[in-house]
């Protein structure tokens, strides 16, 4: 074999070999970030991730009232509904002057048009059951219905909703080492936790005429400011799950 086609072999074999070693080392993530991997260091945080000695993190205080509506068992059809008040105070430790803060809403992922609903695939058995034929004919009309956003003194604030994401515009900017106080009102209707799955909603219990809650994600919460990238306002998705051919 000539030296050259020998060399490009050789090549070749270190390429494959490398990629197999990424292939077990981080098999089980398959969209790891380029920041997870290459950090650029910085005095916020080492080449490693660890905290730099000008290491900071934004700070968000709650006060948060909600109450749980149950319906009557009149075979009506009726959900349970959360309704909400929360009055947020945002600390800005960051060096950053911010024109607009962030917010999760997580519970928009079960509008029927979100982005996780219209990924989710599914297969069809031998056989279907009238739950799943109901999930077709009727979606759940899930996620928030925001009522108010205001500021401390009720004045009016000006806000945009992208799916799973809220953009709120502030009056004038929030500079480095200043607090802002707002508040958000909304409700929501629960999920049934057999039906449609999540990590909250509830389940009904025939019998006894019961109902057990089990909330989690049930407010629109401040996203995360980070020193690397700035707002984290990816979509929310719901549990990550990877395509069985890239297992």
């Amino acid at each position: 074999m000539p030296q050259k086609h020998a060399l490009a072999a050789f090549a070749a074999l270190v390429v494959v070999t490398a990629f197999a070693q990424d292939s077990q080392r981080y098999g089980r993530d398959k969209f790891r970030q380029l920041d997870q991997e290459l950090p650029t260091p910085n005095e916020q945080r080492t080449a490693s991730g660890a905290p730099g000695h000008a290491y900071w993190q934004m700070k968000a205080d709650y006060n948060i009232a909600v109450e749980i509506e149950e319906p009557i068992a009149d075979g009506s059809g009726a959900l349970p509904k959360l309704t909400g008040k929360e009055t947020i105070t945002y600390h800005n430790q960051s060096p950053d002057k911010l024109d607009y803060l962030w917010l999760q809403l997580d519970q928009n992922i079960f509008e029927p048009g979100s982005d996780a609903n219209m990924i989710r695939t599914g297969t069809i058995g031998d056989s279907i059951s009238l739950d799943q034929v109901g999930k077709w004919v009727k979606p759940f009309e899930g996620g928030y219905k925001i009522t108010a956003v205001t500021d401390a003194n009720g004045g009016t604030l000006k806000y945009t909703i992208n799916k799973t994401m809220m953009r709120i515009d502030l009056p004038k900017p929030l500079a480095p080492g200043g607090v802002y106080s707002f508040k958000v009102e909304w409700w929501n209707w629960l999920n049934d936790r057999m039906k449609w799955g999540g990590r909250g909603g509830y389940e009904y219990f025939d019998k006894e005429d019961n109902y057990i809650h089990t909330i989690a994600q049930f407010y629109p919460r401040m996203a995360a400011y980070m020193d690397y990238s700035g707002w984290m306002h990816k979509q929310f998705l719901g549990a990550g799950r990877v395509h069985p051919r890239l297992r």
